[in-house]
């Protein structure tokens, strides 16, 4: 099922090919022009205030702060303020996530009642240690080049320094930026609610993720299918630097940015490629295998990203902008979670494609880096040429090279992951067939994904006597009996003991995950001024192994009207 991704030899030639199109299509109407005007859309309101046209407040946090991404220099963003809602209120407050910033329970229970905290992360005053600022970059959407995108509505307050490293601060719907092109800068309750428990509940899951600080809410009017409340979701990230960065300055062919970014990011988050013989190959490499983890985890967990565009790839092998994601409730190993997706292309059993695809254009981007770029054949000399086109190929092999191992790497956290889920302690030449089998079963059969894998710890090796909790998920409870059979041959083989094997499982098949009706549930409240289903369900889904007998209907099957909800881009 999530195995067999076609990874074709060709297929970095292939990519390139068309980038290079793509970019030719759109230089002279994109990038003809390096002038600053060329990175705003004329055709969208631009906000006037400068950024001391927002108040200014002295507001004490348990942080330092440092430049960041800003000692890049104004060619990697504009300094602008957020724009203000009027008549803000708090919705939510993670205290993990806010922990991360230096505020225990305590102390964040009296940083939130500090009016200004909430003045803060809804955008309505400047405190004197914020920078904020949005930052350019470009992207593939959907597969197709769409030139400079940017944070349209999201600007970076600061970026605070902790004992485990930098976090950056960044307001999501915080009003019209520079990249806002025909957008209107905001984001709506609905969608902010999702991103900031989702955030969470991917931690409390093992899977490397931004975070959520908190959610404010405002009775602004916003425009979607139809008219929609304000909010506005603090996240939290060591970086939010995209694959779409890199895009943008190679596009551009602006190489001494793109080297500087690279520097950046080989600086701070991973020292270890500056000894590589070439750094910026062994950055690939290692985003590469980061990529790979990730999505291996996002495939056991039943995790759907929903719109995997290379500006929504972190550098960093993070799980980063949550708009319409969904878990899987029914088996589907081609499940499409976004509305908006109509040909399928980030369906579930296609993620790890999509992520390979998404890296070959991170390559892309990076090549130059590494390639004669002193004009070598520009002379039109058969020599000089013919030696040009030697040294794309070797960057191309290089590029290649350092793409090669994802499929292993990918390979062997999937198969880590379900042999955990599946209570396996050793390796055996047969556990892709079992895999196999019991995925065309679960698909065939549209077997709930989160109920089947937490009852299967249940099973015993021995005989069936335990298995109905599992078993009367299967309409065709034969194909169970048939599996069931072949899994309990596998748990003999290594003398597996039931008791120790229920604890490990239990460990790693998580009885609660944000179902989309969750999410609608506590939406729905929160519309009505009701947040607490919001921080129960946060509660639950920050520990979402243990059993928490007091919120099981949490786990149960989704009501039939759960069935009928829908999410897309539109947020």
């Amino acid at each position: 099922m999530c195995l067999n991704m076609s990874f074709s030899p060709s297929a970095m030639h292939t990519v390139y090919a068309h980038l290079n199109r793509a970019k030719q299509q759109t230089q002279q109407t994109h990038l003809g022009n390096n002038a600053q005007a060329d990175l705003r859309n004329p055709a969208a309101p631009m906000p006037t205030e400068s950024t001391d046209a927002l108040q200014r407040i002295p507001y004490a946090v348990p942080f330092r702060t440092a430049p960041g991404i800003a000692a890049l220099g104004e060619r990697f963003f504009t300094r602008l303020s957020p724009t203000p809602l009027p008549s803000p209120y708090l919705v939510s407050v993670a205290p993990a996530a806010a922990a991360l910033l230096g505020w225990n329970t305590e102390a964040l229970g009296d940083a939130t009642q500090d009016p200004a905290f909430i003045e803060t992360f809804v955008g309505n005053a400047v405190p004197d240690w914020a920078d904020p600022l949005a930052t350019v970059y470009s992207g593939h959407q959907f597969g197709v080049w769409a030139g400079q995108l940017g944070d349209g509505r999201a600007i970076r307050l600061a970026e605070a320094q902790m004992p485990d490293g930098p976090w950056e601060i960044q307001l999501k719907g915080a009003g019209l930026t520079p990249y806002s092109r025909m957008a209107d800068g905001r984001a709506v309750l609905r969608s902010s609610i999702r991103e900031y428990l989702c955030s969470e509940a991917m931690y409390a899951l093992g899977v490397p993720t931004t975070r959520a600080l908190s959610v404010i809410g405002s009775d602004a009017p916003v425009r979607r299918e139809t008219i929609e409340t304000s909010a506005v979701v603090t996240r939290l990230a060591p970086s939010f630097i995209r694959f779409g960065h890199f895009e943008h300055f190679a596009a551009r062919e602006d190489h001494a940015s793109l080297r500087q970014l690279a520097d950046f990011v080989i600086d701070r988050f991973y020292p270890a490629c500056r000894d590589a013989a070439n750094p910026y190959q062994a950055l690939l490499r290692e985003v590469s295998l980061l990529t790979a983890d990730m999505v291996a985890h996002w495939q056991a967990v039943g995790f759907c990203h929903g719109v995997m565009n290379t500006d929504n790839m972190s550098i960093l092998g993070l799980t980063i902008d949550y708009g319409p994601f969904g878990f899987l409730d029914a088996f589907d190993a081609n499940h499409i979670c976004n509305h908006s997706d109509q040909q399928g292309r980030y369906a579930y059993s296609q993620q790890p494609q999509i992520a390979f695809w998404n890296l070959h254009c991170l390559a892309q981007a990076l090549l130059p880096l590494w390639r004669e770029t002193d004009g070598t054949g520009e002379s039109g000399n058969a020599a000089d040429t013919s030696a040009a086109e030697a040294a794309k190929e070797a960057a191309v092999e290089a590029a290649r090279e350092a793409l090669d191992p994802f499929r292993d790497r990918y390979a062997a956290a999937f198969f880590r992951h379900y042999r955990a889920k599946l209570g396996l302690r050793s390796e055996h030449d047969q556990d892709e067939a079992l895999m196999t089998n019991l995925f065309r079963a679960l698909h065939a059969n549209r077997v709930d994904y989160t109920l089947f894998w937490r009852n299967l710890a249940q099973v015993g090796s021995q005989d069936g006597s335990q298995d109905a909790p599992v078993r009367d998920l299967f309409l065709d409870r034969a194909a169970w009996d048939a599996w069931a059979g072949e899994y309990r041959t596998r748990l003999q083989s290594e003398q597996s003991d039931d008791a120790a094997r229920r604890v490990a499982m239990l460990q790693v098949n998580p009885k609660y995950v944000l179902r989309n009706h969750l999410a609608e549930t506590a939406i729905r409240a929160a519309r009505e001024k009701d947040f607490s289903e919001v921080n129960r369900l946060l509660a639950v889904l920050s520990k979402p192994f243990d059993e928490q007998p007091e919120a099981n209907h949490y786990a149960a099957l989704p009501p039939d009207w759960a069935s009928g909800l829908e999410v897309s881009c539109s947020s």
